[in-house]
């Protein structure tokens, strides 16, 4: 189930990032690129979406995890069923 993907999610995220929490958005829902001063971790916990960096393009699905450096300009694009994901921030605060 959902809820059960999450809430262990949850637990191994708070094991390595700060300031965690959970988010949704619809279908097709599109981030314009930018960035963050800080390290993103994130899970994909129901959906699916795809984050676009300047040398490739990561597509998560439940599950899945990802992790951005510092300053890393990234977009997005919601997949055709919506998403739900959840993240922190990790230890790392120096850009790369």
């Amino acid at each position: 189930m959902v809820a059960d993907l999450e809430t262990g999610l949850m637990r191994r995220l708070r094991r390595e990032a700060t300031g965690c929490h959970s988010w949704s958005n619809g279908p097709g829902y599109v981030y314009a690129e930018h960035s963050h001063p800080y390290e993103k971790i994130l899970y994909c916990v129901a959906g699916s979406i795809s984050f676009t960096l300047p040398d490739r393009t990561i597509h998560l699905r439940p599950g899945d995890r990802m992790v951005l450096p510092p300053g890393t300009v990234h977009g997005a694009v919601v997949g055709p069923e919506g998403v739900t994901c959840i993240e922190g921030r990790g230890g790392n605060m120096q850009a790369r």
